[in-house]
């Protein structure tokens, strides 16, 4: 490192620290370059984690930028592209799912949305999972009776649905309310999703007095039952804060070399759930440098709120503000709160941390037993650190689907998982060996591609087959053409009487074997086979669903979703664009001339 320090410049930059390999062990961000290597050549003063990276540093690459916060910005960028070992590294990193209400139709649509905001309309959020912003969803149609459904099913309609029936709809679909009541519904709707909730409440219980004044019951009583849906709302949040309308907070505990990281959404003062994270660490990193990596990974992408309320202070506070607040187009608070309501929830955000890990280092201890076991079941000569389990799905052949599925030490790892679309045209209907050659081909083949040396993690430690003999042997003979023939696999048959409990193991040249009955290692195989065929049905189910509903115009270029939409509400079916003439085609909103020739073409000269 002493020779970096003659060329360095005293600016502000990102450097990695690579081994012998080339592989990025580290990356850091620097105030100033020529420093911080400098502190790095010192041969004494560095704590355990910090010597043996050094030691195993073989070269390093800089780049240097105009500001520290552009360094701050590429070091994030670049931990999570590369992933080096030594960073503490943000694995579960997706998007967060809001609400929508649509105001690109007389009668708006409520519904969850996740991904880019395209569609016209105002969202709400974000909320921590899919369920949280389902729940809430489930609440606005008791409390507000706005619909869910699809502009297509609105329209179709010539009765109302079951949930105009148990009083989740008002049903516009059947003009059982004027569009001016409708919008009011939904104004109201959106009030309580800005937080003005009691506003609404005495507002609805002003309206059951006077429809009660009235005598009519059966209104007040509609009312009544709003009421309640509505204070069930704001009970169930559990954590509805005062004094905080906007903010994330974020609460971190760490133990035994982990870490555990809690974010509550705050959103208009009320609780849009909670959702935790597992930053890999190294082990000895302080809770101020996990936090500030767990914040710069995860807002990268992200807009942030107003405020972030932290239980540990970071370095490069103010930085991280300019950052996001730039980002967001206006100011963004950073706060360490010691009394008061904020302190309080940061409290609860730690506690939610210190149980979470808890439970998830109890479950990784089971897990870890339970991979020891299969290890010592299947001779591995160790506990394997990634399982591949693989199944097929098809009826009769038809929609066929191969599915794989990957556990670990974690447990599950569903990010790994993957569907193949079976594309051999020359395979047998049903053929359930030619399927899993293929599958088996097509993921091993890409392996010896991006990871021939065997590098990574994405190298399986045992193979999981759903079958017996005839399929081990047709794996065997796979392995052996594909030049793969060290990983391990097992095929898992059903016993005779094909009863969970009685499965078979076959491996290669060995006589099939079985567990005895209550042995955890064999509970812990037919989860992981029975993940798979889940997984493998699932995935087959949304082939055949797209099968049935595909049309003819998806086959035709240019035709996307919205104008396959236009042509079926112009002319009503698929059958009935094929025998249009090229006058009507030309007539339908949003069909150029050219793609009116196009679909004509396609239809009467075979494209």
């Amino acid at each position: 490192m002493h020779a970096y320090l003659k060329t360095l410049e005293s600016s502000p930059g990102v450097y990695r620290m690579l081994d012998a390999e080339s592989r990025v062990l580290y990356v850091g961000k620097a105030r100033n370059l020529k420093a911080r290597v400098s502190s790095y050549a010192r041969p004494t003063g560095h704590s355990p984690r910090i010597a043996r990276m050094i030691s195993e540093t073989a070269s390093m690459m800089f780049l240097t930028t105009r500001t520290e916060a552009e360094a701050l910005l590429l070091e994030q960028n670049l931990i999570k592209q590369l992933k080096p070992r030594y960073n503490v590294l943000l694995r579960d990193d997706k998007s967060f799912p809001n609400i929508l209400v649509a105001k690109d139709h007389a009668f708006p649509q409520i519904k969850k949305h996740r991904g880019a905001k395209k569609e016209k309309g105002a969202y709400y959020g974000p909320f921590a999972s899919a369920g949280a912003v389902n729940r809430t969803l489930n609440q606005l149609q008791k409390v507000f009776l706005l619909r869910n459904c699809t502009d297509a099913t609105l329209e179709s309609r010539t009765r109302p649905c079951l949930l105009y029936q148990i009083k989740r709809c008002c049903a516009p679909c059947v003009g059982h309310v004027t569009e001016e009541e409708y919008a009011a519904l939904v104004q109201d709707a959106e009030m309580f999703l800005q937080g003005r909730s009691t506003n609404i409440q005495a507002e609805l219980a002003e309206q059951m007095q006077a429809a009660s004044d009235a005598m009519e019951f059966e209104r007040a009583a509609a009312l009544r039952d709003r009421i309640r849906a509505l204070t069930q709302v704001q009970s169930a949040q559990g954590i509805n804060p005062r004094g905080v309308a906007e903010a994330d907070v974020i609460g971190l505990h760490m133990e035994g070399g982990q870490a555990c990281v809690q974010v509550f959404f705050i959103r208009a003062n009320q609780n849009w759930g909670n959702h935790d994270y597992y930053p890999r660490t190294g082990g000895t990193q302080s809770v101020g440098e996990v936090m500030r990596s767990f914040l710069g990974q995860f807002y990268d992408g992200k807009e942030p709120p107003r405020q972030l309320i932290l239980s540990h202070d970071i370095e490069d506070r103010e930085l991280l503000v300019e950052i996001l607040s730039e980002r967001a187009g206006r100011k963004v608070e950073i706060l360490v709160p010691q009394r008061g309501e904020k302190a309080e929830l940061v409290v609860g955000a730690v506690r939610n941390a210190r149980e979470s890990l808890a439970r998830k280092m109890s479950e990784s201890a089971a897990q870890s037993r339970l991979l020891a076991g299969l290890g010592e079941a299947f001779d591995l000569g160790g506990p394997p650190g990634r399982i591949e389990v693989y199944d097929n799905s098809h009826i009769q052949g038809t929609n066929a689907v191969g599915a794989m599925i990957v556990a670990g030490a974690e447990g599950f790892v569903k990010s790994q998982y993957r569907k193949f679309n079976i594309r051999g045209e020359d395979l047998t209907p049903g053929d359930d060996f030619g399927m899993m050659k293929e599958v088996l081909m097509r993921r091993f083949q890409r392996l010896l591609k991006e990871d021939p040396d065997r590098q990574s993690e994405a190298w399986p430690d045992l193979l999981l087959i759903d079958g017996g003999a005839g399929q081990v042997s047709a794996v065997a003979e796979i392995m052996a053409e594909l030049g793969v023939e060290d990983v391990p696999f097992v095929g898992v048959a059903k016993g005779l009487d094909r009863d969970a409990g009685k499965e078979e193991f076959h491996r290669p040249g060995q006589r099939p074997f079985a567990l005895r009955h209550n042995d955890p290692v064999l509970y812990f195989i037919q989860r992981l086979r029975d993940e798979a065929h889940r997984f493998a049905i699932g995935a087959h189910r949304q082939k055949r669903a797209k099968a049935v509903g595909a049309t003819p115009l998806e086959e035709i270029p240019g035709v996307g979703a919205t104008r396959k939409r236009a042509l079926l509400a112009h002319f009503g079916s698929a059958k009935a664009v094929s025998r249009a003439n090229l006058a009507d085609l030309k007539a339908v909103d949003g069909i150029s001339e050219g793609l009116a020739e196009r679909i004509y073409d396609h239809f009467n000269e075979g494209g």
